[in-house]
């Protein structure tokens, strides 16, 4: 009987010999390029200063949450700052997970049912892809942002219908074709849900506007991006809000976010309301960059969003580029398969409001030299 190291061991070095394996990397000192703090507030010490005051304005603040939200861990500050979120996003109901791995998790492990279906466009989120598998319905995906392939899987639907897609995704940074997705969900009486991580931050609360809330069954938004924070929600009607807490088990199997977290939270979003500034700086910043990157045997994905993405084809090619970048100077990493399907691999980078202009036309020379070289 082979033995747990054996097999250890045989799936590591595969992973090394197909150009995969992954390593954790402390932090390097280089300009950053590759954080999701798109608006610099992991950094500032403005809201550090804010968050500070927020917890003092408290007595006798714990440390920890002591258990999960249905124990010891809930409070009603946190449930306030739920409805301020909700307020803001112009929803019901927020309900606060401790990331956005979890909030995925709980929502799409719990809801649909066994007979019910999923449709997923193809480049959603990992975390979504796992909720949906523990939830035993029926799973398709869809051709990224393919309204006719959307429309194919549809068809297919039984039961209770569900499709999941990203305001702006992850790994690619484009947006989707929303409007025409809601009217086509709703055409045949689906419910969708709209990963918004990526967006809140760089488009205010997000991209599903008073317009589309009511053509959208759920939603999740992210703290540890463009807020600096961590945690995560899932936006949606009270009744949802009210489901989750009785069936989502990564909210109710884990000790909740402690009140430091909450805090940070919700201050994070009044910050965010007096931030136009540091949005416009990201934007302009986005759009130096694209102006300045020649593209010469590369393709740069079609990105309005703080990520932009040039797809090298390789592990090998991606690691060579990031490498050139990081002896330069910039962190910027690789994107490697399986993270990506084989063939799409990549350098992702991440712009943000505090990249100055030299920074910038650093990097993009860089990447104008190297491809002409190649």
């Amino acid at each position: 009987m082979a033995s747990p190291k054996e097999f250890i061991d045989k799936k590591l070095q595969q992973r090394q010999f197909d150009g995969n394996y992954r390593t954790l990397k402390a932090e390097n000192g280089l300009i950053d390029f590759c954080s999701n703090d798109y608006l610099g507030f992991a950094r500032s010490p403005a809201l550090r200063k804010l968050i500070d005051e927020e917890i003092n304005s408290f007595a006798n603040t714990k440390n920890g949450a002591t258990g999960s939200r249905l124990l010891s861990g809930n409070s009603m500050y946190t449930e306030e700052t739920e409805q301020y979120i909700a307020s803001l996003h112009g929803s019901e109901s927020a309900l606060i997970f401790n990331s956005g791995y979890d909030a995925n998790l709980g929502l799409f492990s719990s809801l649909p049912q066994r007979g019910d279906t999923i449709i997923l466009d193809e480049l959603a989120h990992a975390s979504i892809i796992d909720g949906a598998r523990l939830s035993f319905a029926n799973r398709y995906t869809f051709k990224h942002n393919d309204l006719t392939s959307l429309e194919d899987k549809l068809k297919l639907a039984k039961c209770i219908c569900y499709v999941a897609i990203e305001s702006v995704y992850s790994m690619d940074g484009d947006t989707p074709p929303i409007t025409e997705i809601a009217r086509l969900v709703e055409k045949y009486d689906a419910n969708l849900i709209v990963d918004e991580a990526h967006a809140v931050g760089l488009y205010g609360f997000g991209l599903i506007d008073k317009d589309l809330q009511g053509k959208v069954f759920a939603r999740v938004i992210t703290f540890g991006k463009a807020l600096g924070c961590h945690g995560a929600a899932v936006l949606g009607s009270n009744l949802l809000w009210q489901y989750l807490i009785n069936f989502a088990r990564s909210f109710i199997y884990t000790t909740a976010l402690p009140p430091h977290a909450v805090a940070s939270v919700k201050t994070a979003y009044q910050y965010l309301r007096k931030s136009g500034n540091e949005i416009e700086k990201l934007k302009s910043n986005i759009q130096l960059f694209k102006q300045s990157v020649v593209n010469n045997g590369y393709r740069l994905i079609n990105s309005e969003s703080a990520i932009q993405c040039l797809l090298l084809n390789s592990n090998e090619q991606a690691k060579a580029v990031a490498a050139t970048l990081q002896n330069t100077g910039l962190d910027v990493r690789p994107i490697l398969s399986p993270t990506v399907p084989t063939g799409s691999e990549r350098i992702r980078i991440c712009l943000h409001s505090f990249n100055t202009e030299q920074e910038i036309t650093l990097l993009t020379d860089t990447i104008n030299r190297f491809t002409d070289a190649e």
